[in-house]
């Protein structure tokens, strides 16, 4: 009977409130997700944690839904030609023993420090992660704008593509040639963020660009073959746990299924650089939102002593970052179709049509 009770305390009460706002951060975190191929996760798992629900179930749970947006913007993307299916694959293989990995990781936190331990780690994951990539992505961003929009290689890239070490593989899509072993740690550290935080994009779609030398849009195309193949295979482990909230995760994947076709078709209007202008942009926002969140988790083991009012008013702040998060990502990519809206693109127009 115990065990039944601390089972349940895994699983929030949900009201007509809190579903309105799940559907609503799924549906913003497809449009992210379509558009720079992160899986839109860093607004889902910081979202459902807003609410009250653990760490590891708002992982699990965002895990679970990833899989099927993700092969949806998949598609959507091959149409339009801007995945590199080989990459991808290729990457998804490094990226699946990556999230067995954090999985383990996940399981250790949690048996030794409890919920508060989990959600205290995956929090200060959130905040590492999204300040030092999300910082550099918005830097290269408005670096790229100020030489009008044209990405280059880095010099990373070149260096390691110009290094001859089999087997060497070549990309046709990415019009990358580089060795196989270049692209395992990309893959890994895919693998292992997002069996931490749910969020393999932001080391995967960065990995591409600046250490394999592909460019942005196929990069963040790219990633979602990757999240496809993490997602169902990280489902399964998390499920044969009981870490996954199907209510969660069919209330986000409702939103997401709407939100990442638009997000693929935003793709087709805007110059590549705006995608690395929405990724760091929300990142940082994010970054700050989980912060505010991190000294609750202190309080919970003991580490620090704060009041329950400031942890209260704290707990309100974040959860208006987070949401301001959100509509910075809407407005940013609705934004910039409605900016640099054309004709239809011939791909998009005979895939309508179809």
């Amino acid at each position: 009977m115990q065990d039944l009770a601390l089972e349940s305390l895994k699983f929030i009460d949900l009201n007509f409130m809190s579903v309105s706002f799940l559907f609503i951060v799924g549906f913003i975190g497809g449009l992210v997700s379509g558009f720079i191929g992160s899986g839109g996760a860093f607004v889902l798992t910081p979202g459902m944690m807003s609410l009250g629900v653990p760490g590891t179930v708002a992982v699990a749970s965002n895990m679970c839904h990833k899989f099927p947006k993700a092969m949806v913007g998949a598609y959507k993307r091959f149409k339009y030609g801007q995945v590199d299916l080989k990459l991808g694959l290729i990457l998804a293989v490094s990226a699946g023993v990556g999230v067995q990995a954090g999985i383990q990781i996940q399981h250790f936190v949690l048996d030794k420090w409890g919920e508060a331990g989990s959600n205290l780690y995956v929090s200060l994951s959130f905040v590492a992660i999204l300040v030092v990539v999300g910082g550099y992505v918005f830097y290269d961003a408005w670096k790229t704008a100020r030489t009008g929009g044209v990405e280059k290689v880095t010099k990373l890239a070149l260096k390691l593509q110009s290094i001859n070490l089999p087997p060497m593989i070549y990309f046709k899509t990415a019009n990358v040639r580089i060795s196989l072993w270049f692209t395992v740690p990309v893959g890994f550290a895919t693998g292992l963020l997002a069996a931490t935080i749910a969020v393999g994009g932001f080391i995967g779609v960065p990995g591409m660009i600046y250490v394999l030398g592909a460019s942005s849009l196929i990069s963040s195309a790219t990633e979602l073959v990757i999240a496809f193949a993490m997602g169902l295979g990280g489902s399964i482990n998390w499920a044969l746990h009981g870490m996954i909230d199907i209510r969660l995760t069919l209330i986000i994947l409702g939103g997401s299924l709407l939100g990442v076709q638009l997000g693929a078709i935003g793709t087709t209007y805007v110059k590549e650089h705006v995608i690395k202008v929405v990724m760091g942009s929300i990142m940082l926002l994010v970054a700050v939102s989980r912060g505010l969140a991190i000294p609750k988790y202190l309080n919970q083991l003991g580490l620090i002593s704060m009041n329950e009012g400031s942890i209260g008013i704290l707990g309100k702040i974040s959860f208006i970052v987070m949401c301001i998060s959100l509509a910075v990502g809407a407005i940013i990519i609705l934004g910039s179709m409605w900016k640099a809206r054309r004709p239809v693109p011939a791909m998009e127009e005979s895939y309508v049509k179809a």
